[in-house]
Parts: C-alpha cells; sequence; structure tokens
C-alpha cells in the first residue's frame, strides 16, 4: 500500500493530556485509530490508551494480512474496549468509569471503512471538499439537527462537549456510528481529530489547511493555529493525517508494523 502519515497532539492549556492516537498497517490493511478521554479526576487517559491498545493488539492478531470482516472487527473491538473499560474500579463517589471517545478506520482492498463514538471526528478530504465525515454525538449536535443552533452558535457554545455517547462513562450507553464504505482515490486526505484539532476551525478552513504539501507539515501547522486560536484556553489537541495513493509512501511489511504516538 501507498500512504504517507502523520500523527501529532499538544497538551494545550490543560493539566494533562488525555488523547491517544495510533496507527497500524499490514501490506493489505491500514488502521487508524484516535480516542479522547474524558473526565480529569476519573482518568480518561486510562480508558483512551485502553481503546488504542485494544485496537492495536486486535489489529495484530486479525489482520493476517487482513481483515475478514472489516465492519465486524471495528465493531466488535470498539465494543470489547468498552466492555474492558467497565470492568475498572471504579468509586462512585466520584462520578463512575472513565470515559473516552473514539473514532477508528480500517482501509482495505482500496475501500474505507469506519466508525465512531462521541464527538472526535473523521474527515474525509477530496478534490478541495469534505466528501465523508462523522456526526458528532452530542446534545449540540442535536440542537443544530433540530435547527435551534447555527453551525457557527455550536462552535462557541458552552455545552459543546456535553456528549451523548462513549466508550465507558457513567452509565452503560455506548453504540458504534459506522459508515458507509467509501472507495478511496489517489490524493484522498483522511483527517482524524479531537474536539481540541476540529472545535476552532470551520469545514472549509480544514480543507484548505490541507490543500496542499506534505501531510507532516499540515497537520503540525494546524495544530499551531488551534492553539493560536484557542489563546490559552485549548483543549488537548490531537490528529492523524493521511494522504492515499499511488504516488505516496510504499509501505511493504512481512508482520504488522504498528506505531503509537507516545504522549506523557
Amino acid at each position: 500500500m501507498n500512504f504517507s502519515i502523520h500523527q501529532a497532539s499538544n497538551i494545550g492549556s490543560r493539566r494533562f493530556n488525555q488523547d491517544r492516537v495510533a496507527y497500524s498497517y499490514t501490506n493489505d490493511a491500514l488502521l487508524l485509530a484516535l480516542a479522547d478521554g474524558m473526565g480529569g479526576h476519573l482518568h480518561g487517559e486510562l480508558a483512551a490508551g485502553l481503546t488504542i491498545e485494544t485496537f492495536v493488539e486486535s489489529f495484530g492478531r486479525h489482520a493476517q494480512p487482513r481483515i475478514a470482516d472489516p465492519n465486524e472487527f471495528l465493531l466488535g473491538t470498539m465494543r470489547y474496549a468498552h466492555e474492558l473499560i467497565m470492568k475498572f474500579p471504579h468509586d462512585k463517589d466520584m462520578g463512575g468509569f472513565p470515559g473516552t471517545t473514539c473514532v477508528a478506520v480500517l482501509i482495505q482492498d482500496g475501500q474505507m471503512y469506519w466508525g465512531h463514538a462521541g464527538d472526535s471526528r473523521l474527515y474525509l478530504l477530496r478534490d478541495g471538499a469534505v466528501l465523508a465525515r462523522t456526526n458528532d454525538h452530542s446534545l449540540v449536535q442535536q440542537w443544530v439537527e433540530s435547527g435551534k443552533l447555527s453551525a457557527d452558535e455550536a462552535r462557541a457554545h458552552p455545552q459543546r462537549n456535553h456528549i451523548t455517547n462513549c466508550l465507558g462513562g457513567t452509565e452503560d450507553v455506548f453504540y458504534m456510528e459506522p459508515g458507509e464504505p467509501v472507495a478511496l482515490r489517489s490524493g484522498d486526505v483522511l483527517l482524524l481529530g479531537s474536539d481540541g484539532l476540529w472545535g476552532p476551525f470551520t469545514d472549509r478552513e480544514l480543507v484548505e489547511a490541507f490543500a496542499s504539501g506534505p501531510v507532516a507539515d499540515m497537520l503540525d501547522d494546524l495544530i499551531a493555529s488551534a492553539l493560536k486560536r484557542e489563546d490559552g484556553h485549548s483543549d488537548n489537541v490531537t490528529g492523524l493525517a493521511m494522504r492515499w495513493g499511488n504516488s505516496e509512501v510504499a509501505h511493504d511489511t512481512a508482520e504488522p508494523v504498528s506505531h503509537v504516538l507516545e504522549i506523557s
């Protein structure tokens, strides 16, 4: 497979970085995954880290070198991670279990399969436009869909971080929303981001940020812009960007390869 890829994270203005991100690949399959842990006192980074570890480990076991059922792999792995989080020792007086959002993509046979829970997003950028995007599981998104808020109002709403679906959490409300498989084209860019990355920008600004240049430079510049725009009030800012196509770097391997971003 031929692709260029880069992942990066910044703690922003928070005391801890609870975002986690990774990718894994074989000659026939590529996995991208990002999680945004929630609840500082509940150690959301534990939930996010476990989710990413579960995806990487499951990919290593099942991609030999292909995944038999991509949709079932995404759903089964995300649900298993949720179940593991719900087994954490917890203190009910502190609010219950840690939680995390998650967005995951599996690319195989030139097809993109994807699923998510929460408000970490996936964007598929093609020909200067957003071809596909995840739909946030949040109160604010529900208000946008009902016409109570505009997209611009939602971006600045004080309850924009109130999500309605996650792995773990105080109640067992988890579900994974799958996306329709998409056939990738040469030059397509996939962007996975925590809300700290996409929150400060419109979709048009994100498209423009990835209009040209190496994905590593474009993602690093976008993270720097997010920090500057939030001006001392930034959430953790984490993203993974991948450009697909024959003109990109060839990745050949005899065994599954994984890269989990080290976040301290």
